[in-house]
This record gives C-alpha cells, structure tokens and sequence, in this order.
C-alpha cells in the first residue's frame, strides 16, 4: 500500500524535527500527531505554512469523501427527515444511548405519535411513559426525558432551546446529547463525539484499533479540530462520520473495502494492530446480573393491569437478597412503588406481612 497521508488536523501539537523537517506519518508513533516545524528563531508559523496547508486539504479531502458518501449511503432515518422536529431529535439521542437502531425506530416513531411535543409528554401519567418505554433498556432514560420535558414546558415554553448552556442545564441532557440536538435539530457547529465517531478518528488519524476505554481530553480536541467552521458543513460531517462508524468502521467487524477513505487510514496501513487498550476494558455478561433482575421486574410490571403482589415479584428470581437489592434500587430510582400494607393496633416488635405488599409503576 502506498504511504499513507498525515490526516491528523493541523490544529494539533507544534514542534521541530531535528533538522527542521515535517515528520511523514510514518515517523510519527501511533497515537501522536505529526507537527508543523517551528521557524529558525523557534517561532511556530502559521497555518497558512505549506505544510499546515498540505494537512489541511488532506483532512478537507477525508471529511468530503466521507460527506459524499454519506449522501448515497446513509440510512433513511425518521429522525433524519425534513420534517423532523428539534424535540424529535432530542427524544432519539436519548434513546439510542446504548440501545441499537433497530429497536429504537419503532419505539420512537409511537412515542412521537403518542406525544409530538415537550408539553404532550410533560403532562402524560408517569406509568404510561415506562410502558411505552417498554423494554428499550435502561429505564431511567424514560423518567428523566419526562422531566427533561417538564422543564421545556417551564422555562422555553415548550419549545427545546439551541443555545448549548440551556440544553445542558435540562434534565438527563449531558455534552454529548447537547452537541447532537445543536448539530441533528438545529444545523448548528457542535463536537458531537460519539462511539462511532471517536472509533473512526481513532482508526483514521491515530492509528489504534479502538480509543480508549474513557473519552480523553486529546481526543476532544482532535474531533474539534476535525468539524468544519461553517454551521452547514459541521451538522453534516458529524452524521457523516458517525453514519461510518456505524455501518463500515465497525468495531468487530469493520469493513475497510467499503470505506471511501481506506486509503488515507493509519490503522489499516499499518496493518490493523491490535486493540492497545483491551486489557484496560471491562465487559460485563447479562446472565445473572441486577440489570436482568431490574428488567424482569419492570416488565411484569408493564405488562400488569395493576399492583401486583410481593409473592408474584418474588416468583421471578431465586435469589432473594438480590431480588430485595433490585427492589430497593428501582424504588429509589422512582421507577417502581412500593405498597405496603398499613399496620394498625400490632403488638410492638410484629412487622407486616411481607406478603401483603404490593408493587406498581408510578402514577
């Protein structure tokens, strides 16, 4: 394969080689970025210097190549369409946090048609909202995109804010989430930096496998340097990019013959080594856990016309003391509520027969 161009973005570190020269990719240890010499009086020059502009049109060309095939390959997304609406995009983000695509877009498509807007969920019955949430996982999500919606209702009037201070001080809304709302709803400049696209940057421009386990301030600086400066330019880069990550630049299974810029990627020039980071990521088996607890709970308690009692919660688990250690999480939580039974006239010491309590989602 022939040498691969520097695409890191001229933004990044600036120092001298040791006679003055650029370093070529291939001198540059993977992870590092190659730098723009300093002048013979130490001065950094400006990135109107030959080799900052070389670097630049190689990272202008990645983004269009990228930007161009998104446009004949991207999925045809509801969340994506001209109708769409910034509350819309808002309620996929927080779906598809750690939820696949396949399950979200049915369960987007009737929560949006069961309340369009910040002020229809706003005021919806808190059990509704948990079982149309129904098994997409994590449940929280559900509560706090309610109240996410109350505070929409409360301080914007009902109408979901561009303004990245404001989306990040609603509930459940955190940098990522803002940063996709200001790109996805409102066309606006933002880093938006997801898994997809940390994983593609990773590969293309730092030549790992996979970046680190914990996002890491260089590669926000890297991703920042990367969108484009022009609102139009940026929201598009940022689908683009994360559309690659998710359907070519795979992270088990990535199909290199199908990226537009294979042939500018460090990762696959230098022969696709290893995860550096694998010995440092934790992975977690469903069998056997709380999250498996929690999930069968909240679905018997979907799918029930009413409280249900202990002795039927109990039948879904043999493990007693986690059983209890679930309850317990998923009332504190606020997503289940705990009946129990009034105790009046018992002598001192008797507790209440656990039996009687029963078990709902909230009101």
């Amino acid at each position: 394969m022939p040498a691969v161009p520097s695409v890191v973005d001229p933004a990044s570190s600036l120092s001298s080689g040791t006679g003055g020269e650029v370093p070529s990719a291939a001198s540059v240890a993977p992870g590092e970025a190659p730098v723009v010499p300093a002048g013979p009086t130490g001065e950094v020059p400006s990135q109107a210097s030959a080799g900052a502009d070389d670097r630049g049109d190689v990272v202008a060309g990645v983004r269009a190549d990228v930007v161009a095939w998104f446009a004949a390959h991207a999925r045809d997304l509801p969340w994506r369409a001209a109708d769409r609406t910034p509350w819309g995009v808002l309620v996929s983000e927080v779906m598809l946090q750690q939820t696949p695509v396949v399950r979200v877009e049915p369960a987007w498509r009737a929560w949006l048609d069961r309340w369009p807007t910040p002020a229809d969920l706003a005021v919806a019955p808190t059990a509704d909202v948990l079982r149309a949430w129904d098994r997409l996982g994590y449940p929280r999500r559900a509560l706090r995109l309610q109240e996410c919606a109350r505070a929409v209702v409360e301080r914007h009037g009902g109408e979901l804010p561009d303004d990245e201070a404001a989306l990040l001080a609603l509930p459940g809304v955190g940098p990522y989430t803002a940063a996709a709302v200001r790109a996805f709803a409102f066309g606006r400049r933002s880093v938006v930096l997801d898994t997809n696209v940390r994983r593609v940057l990773a590969r293309l421009a730092a030549g790992e496998a996979l970046p680190a386990p914990t996002q890491t301030a260089a590669e926000t600086r890297l991703a920042s340097a990367w969108v484009p400066h022009d609102d139009a330019a940026a929201s598009r880069w940022a689908a683009a990019s994360m559309e690659l990550g998710a359907l070519v630049c795979t992270a088990r299974s990535p199909r290199c013959d199908a990226c537009p810029v294979a042939d500018r990627c460090r990762w696959l020039a230098a022969g696709r080594p290893a995860d550096a980071h694998a010995h440092r990521r934790r992975t977690q088996a469903w069998a056997g856990t709380d999250r498996q607890v929690r999930g069968r709970v909240m679905a018997l308690l979907r799918e029930a016309p009413g409280p249900v009692p202990h002795d039927a919660v109990a039948a879904l688990w043999s493990d007693a003391a986690q059983l209890a250690r679930c309850l317990d999480a998923l009332v504190a939580d606020r997503l289940v509520v705990r009946d129990e039974p009034v105790v009046r006239d018992e002598p001192p010491g008797d507790d209440p027969d656990p039996s009687a309590t029963t078990y709902r989602l909230p009101h």
